[in-house]
């Protein structure tokens, strides 16, 4: 299995693993919310068209609750962010643009000068394949008050990058190959 097979297996795991990576919170709010409006999902894939995870982003107030399960994938550090773009063109996915970043920051969470707001924390897959990341992505100053900002006119996707996000080098990290990728879209 290449090593791209293999990273991409690992990333789908983490995405669906029970284990999370609570970085800002808890999401119990993500079932209680009410209604539809301000809710995206994406089902995550591979190059392959496979499916490797899910992810599910809500508005909540002033954040944006995102929630992505992978399965699938190697054990290890995966960066993952927020892409302007909502398309995720096989085998690459550069499709997907750049990373969201409304407020014209640098990258990284640890950068004096950012962050994205695309810029998620690393997912860790855990020896089974699987992981999760819970995270707050603050919504940007001017938003629509419950509209989720990143249901713009060109959509928004998720990228899973082959290795671990440094969170400091602009303009994504030295996170590597785009691995996975997933479409956010209004749930119905």
């Amino acid at each position: 299995m290449t090593r791209t097979a293999v990273s991409l297996l690992a990333v789908g795991l983490v995405l669906s693993g029970s284990a999370a990576v609570a970085q800002h919170g808890d999401h119990a709010g993500h079932a209680a919310a009410g209604g539809h409006a301000g809710h995206l999902q994406a089902s995550v894939r591979n190059p392959q068209g496979q499916a490797v995870g899910e992810i599910d982003a809500r508005r909540q107030g002033n954040v944006v609750k995102v929630r992505l399960t992978v399965r699938g994938f190697n054990a290890g550090t995966y960066g993952v962010h927020l892409h302007q773009t909502g398309r995720c063109d096989a085998p690459d996915f550069t499709s997907a643009g750049p990373h969201w970043n409304p407020s014209e920051r640098q990258h990284g969470r640890l950068n004096p000068q950012g962050p994205h707001l695309g810029d998620l924390p690393n997912l860790e897959v855990r020896a089974n394949g699987t992981g999760r990341i819970d995270f707050d992505v603050p919504v940007p100053a001017g938003a629509a008050a419950d509209a989720n900002p990143l249901a713009d006119a060109d959509g928004t996707s998720i990228i899973i990058h082959a290795t671990a996000d440094d969170e400091r080098t602009d303009p994504s990290g030295n996170s590597g190959a785009r691995i996975a990728c997933g479409v956010l879209t209004q749930v119905r």
